[in-house]
C-alpha cells in the first residue's frame, strides 16, 4: 500500500477513564496530542462516548486534512457494537476518511507487540482479552459482565470487596481489613450506610471501581480475604490465556502474552507471580510481556499502518509517543 499524498493519521484509544487522541503526519511527526474524559460506551453511553472522541478528533487535526482515523475503544465488543459505533459517527467530517473501529485491546496489543501471532489481555476497569494469529484467526471475548462469564477488574473486584466488608460486619463472613480500607477510600461512615447509598442510587455504583487498589494494600499486608480475591484475579487472566492458545493452537508456541491496564501494570507482586507462573502451565514457551508504552502508541502505529506509512515513519512515531 502506497501513503497517501497529503493528511494526517489520527488515533484514539478509550477506556472506561480516559481516552486519548493523537495526530501524526504521515512521516510519523507528532502534530498534536490530548487526553479526555472516559469514552466507553459501556460506562457514557453512545452518544456521549461519540462526542468525548468527536471533540479530540478536532483537537489534535487542528482542521488540517485527514488522511486516515483508527478509533480503538473499550466497550465495542460485539460486530454490532462496532457497526453502531460505524453509523455514529458516519455524520461526522473527519469520518469521511478510511475509518477503522475496533476494541481498544488491539491498540494494547500493537503497542506491546508487532509479532503476528499473539495474546493481550487488559485488566483494568474491567478485563477483556484478544488473541491474533498470522493466518488471520482472531479470538474475541463479548465481554458483558457476568452475562458472558468474566470477572476482574475494579467493576469485579469493588463489588467483591464490599460483599465481604457486608459479611465481616454482621458477622456472617471473617474479618478483613478491606472493611476499614473500603470504608477509607469511598468516605463512607459505615458498611450499612454505603450498602443503603448504593441501594438508593444516592452514590453511583461505578465509585466501587476505585476501591482495587485497597484490595491489593490489604493482600500484600497478608489479608486472608484480600489475598483470595487477588489470586482469584490472576486466575481469570490465566483462563483468558489459556483459552486463546489452546483455540488459535499456541499451547506450544513463543508467543508474546501482552499484559495492560491500570491493575497489571501495578507491579502487585502477588498477582503478577501467579500470572507467570499460570502462563507457564498452558503455554511453557509463551513471554509475558508487560506493557510500558500507553495503547494510544499502538493505536497510532496501527493509524499510520493503515495509511500505508513505512518503517521509518513507525520509527519515528513510536519514539515520539513511547514515553507520553
Amino acid at each position: 500500500m502506497g501513503v497517501v499524498s497529503a493528511g494526517l493519521a489520527v488515533a484514539v484509544d478509550g477506556g472506561g477513564t480516559k481516552t486519548d487522541a493523537v495526530a501524526l503526519s504521515l512521516d510519523g511527526d507528532l502534530v498534536g496530542r490530548r487526553r479526555g474524559p472516559g469514552s466507553s460506551p459501556h460506562f457514557e453511553g453512545l452518544d456521549a462516548s461519540v462526542g468525548v472522541v468527536d471533540e479530540l478528533v478536532r483537537g489534535v487535526s487542528g482542521g488540517s486534512p485527514v488522511a486516515q482515523v483508527d478509533l480503538y475503544l473499550s466497550g465495542l465488543d460485539l460486530p454490532i457494537e462496532i457497526a453502531q459505533y460505524r453509523d455514529a459517527v458516519a455524520p461526522l467530517e473527519w469520518a469521511s476518511a478510511p475509518l477503522v473501529v475496533d476494541n481498544d485491546l488491539f491498540a494494547l496489543l500493537r503497542a506491546g507487540t508487532e509479532e503476528a501471532d499473539a495474546v493481550a489481555v487488559v485488566c483494568g476497569s474491567g478485563v477483556n482479552a484478544v488473541g491474533v494469529s498470522a493466518d488471520g484467526d482472531t479470538v474475541r471475548f463479548p465481554s458483558l459482565g457476568a452475562l458472558s462469564g468474566d470477572w476482574g477488574g475494579g467493576s469485579g473486584l469493588g463489588p467483591e470487596a464490599l460483599w465481604h466488608a457486608a459479611r465481616d460486619v454482621d458477622g456472617r463472613g471473617p474479618r478483613t481489613m478491606l472493611t476499614g480500607l473500603l470504608l477509607e477510600r469511598l468516605g463512607a461512615a459505615s458498611v450499612p450506610d454505603l450498602i443503603e447509598e448504593l441501594h438508593f442510587e444516592r452514590r453511583p455504583h461505578s465509585d466501587l471501581i476505585g476501591v482495587a487498589p485497597a484490595i491489593f494494600d490489604a493482600a500484600a499486608a497478608g489479608d486472608a480475604v484480600a489475598v483470595g480475591l487477588v489470586e482469584r484475579q490472576a486466575d481469570e487472566v490465566v483462563a483468558y490465556v489459556r483459552a486463546i492458545v489452546t483455540r488459535l493452537g499456541f499451547a506450544d508456541r513463543a508467543v508474546p502474552v501482552v499484559l495492560g491496564g491500570s491493575i497489571l501494570t501495578a507491579g502487585h507482586a502477588l498477582l503478577d507471580e501467579r500470572i507467570e507462573a499460570g502462563v507457564r502451565a498452558v503455554a511453557a514457551h509463551a513471554r509475558i510481556v508487560r506493557l510500558s508504552a500507553p495503547p494510544i502508541v499502538g493505536a497510532a502505529l496501527a493509524a499510520l499502518a493503515h495509511a500505508g506509512a513505512g518503517p521509518a515513519a513507525l520509527a519515528r512515531a513510536r519514539a515520539a509517543l513511547a514515553g507520553g
